[in-house]
């Protein structure tokens, strides 16, 4: 083997990649390796004895020497700029960026410092083209976030569309179905009334013509009570012809919605007076109303709806009561209006009572009295168009309680 020398040392130095420079404690350049010359592309004759200013970009060159300062007073092996950008400056006067390791070596009463420097510039090259990407990363997020977001809105906005469309056809087919329904019960209602009235007319008719007949033949005035009686036949088959025209008309207008509201305020007092004079029309023999009227004298509400109301419950009392007995009305008005007509009539058994309100239902004990089973239905209607409600309360062979509750209503109600 060779023996060492400072020949081969220097050999040794001259052949590594990075750079090499050895400078005094005054900056000055005492050593440079190959790698410097081909780094900075001076020759080692051109630098050696020069400033270190020499390498260093002039803008760096005021707060150099104060690094320097630094080091020496605490000279140590270290990395140089730390967290700094380092650059150094080629005889062209072009930069390059550079990483410098320091070592330094006393000699005498002076120091000798050791750089190692490394071109990074490669490096910086790629971690510029990082940063680039990493920016047209963020860049294409930002806009991918953006496009997200308007895909997002868009989607909801076309389901919103979408939702409002599928209510509206649900609310279409719900109003066809209710309307398939309103007039195919309409239609069942006629079908059944042109059954019900069939039937039910044949007999007033009977009367009518055969006491029509009769009534012809009785001519002497000592026929008159015959006269009288079959007239009287005529003129209750006739009343019973027209209820059974009134309930169908009513319950067809209802049905199809062809009946308004007209809000109003009147004097509950004279209103009652009218009906109970009304109704004496057609009062049993003996059968006579007992009204009595508490709390305000007005009340706001529809008053025709409210009249056909109380003339068909107290139609219904006179009917099923019997002869010289006795039929309330007690009316109290304050914010609601409460209405009771109690009758001492046939009552009504407990398990028809839940049915009365439906349409041609009629209670077991009543088939032998005319009526169309139209009344109730009727009135449940009239009350759920004015807000109302109705209750019953009954016992057979004892009579019947109807309650109606009323709450007032406003201008604002009124329904042509």
């Amino acid at each position: 083997m060779e023996p060492f020398s400072i020949e081969l040392l220097g050999s040794l130095i001259d052949s590594v990649t990075e750079g090499i420079l050895v400078c005094s404690d005054e900056s000055k350049i005492i050593y440079v390796n190959r790698a410097v010359e081909n780094l900075f592309g001076y020759s080692s004759e051109s630098l050696l004895g020069q400033n270190l200013f020499v390498l260093i970009p002039e803008r760096y060159r005021p707060k150099h020497n104060l690094y320097v300062t630094d080091f020496f007073n605490q000279p140590a092996n270290r990395r140089m700029g730390v967290g700094r950008d380092l650059s150094g400056l080629k005889s062209n006067g072009e930069e390059f960026p550079v990483e410098i390791s320091l070592s330094y070596f006393r000699h005498g009463n002076s120091y000798l410092v050791f750089a190692f420097i490394v071109d990074i510039t490669q490096r910086k090259n790629i971690e510029q083209q990082l940063i680039e990407k990493n920016r047209s990363l963020e860049k294409l997020t930002e806009q991918m976030t953006v496009l997200t977001t308007e895909l997002e809105s868009k989607v909801f906005e076309r389901t919103m569309i979408l939702r409002e469309a599928l209510d509206e056809l649900e609310k279409s087919q719900k109003e066809l179905s209710d309307s398939l329904n309103k007039e195919k019960e309409l239609n069942e209602i006629k079908s059944r009334f042109v059954s019900m009235a069939s039937h039910e007319f044949r007999t007033p008719l009977s009367t009518i013509l055969s006491s029509a007949s009769l009534v012809a033949k009785y001519r002497i005035e000592e026929d008159q009570p015959n006269r009288e009686r079959h007239v009287n036949k005529i003129k209750d088959a006739v009343k019973h012809l027209n209820e059974l025209l009134e309930d169908f008309l009513s319950i067809g207008k209802l049905e199809e919605g062809k009946v308004g509201i007209k809000v109003e305020t009147f004097d509950i007092s004279s209103f009652v007076y009218e009906i109970i004079e009304e109704i004496k029309t057609i009062l049993k023999p003996g059968q006579t109303i007992k009204y009595v009227l508490t709390g305000a004298g007005s009340f706001t509400t529809d008053k025709r709806i409210l009249k056909n109301i109380l003339l068909n419950v107290l139609s219904n009392a006179t009917k099923f009561s019997y002869e010289n007995s006795p039929i309330k009305l007690i009316i109290d008005s304050n914010n609601k209006l409460q209405i009771q007509i109690i009758d001492q009539g046939i009552g009504i058994a407990q398990e028809d009572i839940p049915h009365l309100f439906s349409n041609f239902y009629r209670g077991k004990n009543a088939t032998n009295i005319q009526g169309t089973g139209l009344g109730l239905p009727i009135i449940k209607r009239y009350l759920d168009m004015i807000k109302g409600n109705v209750t019953v309360e009954s016992e057979l062979n004892k009579g019947s309680t109807f309650i109606i509750s009323l709450a007032k209503m406003h201008a604002q109600d009124t329904v042509e």
